[in-house]
């Protein structure tokens, strides 16, 4: 339990970013499925779409040090495999 003022605004601190960091993470998951769906169907065009918006959102999330930077790295290496998949 907290029990300094500043113990206490660390703990909402500590709320709102790890809310932040759930959002991010949760959203480039999402994105994932939707280039994964995209590329199924074929579609390059909307694949391209979703790969240009995942990577921009694996880089913010990395800047916002809500992943490690080796793992944006990965993520944004299987967003270029998958899009390889495609054309190939």
């Amino acid at each position: 339990m907290a029990n300094t003022p500043q113990q206490r605004k660390r703990v909402r601190t500590a709320q709102r970013q790890r809310l932040e960091n759930l959002r991010f993470k949760s959203s480039i998951k999402t994105m994932f499925r939707r280039l994964k769906v995209s590329v199924a169907a074929g579609d390059g065009e909307a694949a391209a779409q979703v790969a240009t918006k995942l990577a921009s959102t694996i880089d913010k999330a990395a800047a916002h040090k809500a992943l490690h930077k080796n793992n944006a790295a990965h993520k944004k290496s299987r967003v270029a495999r998958t899009l390889a998949d495609l054309k190939s």
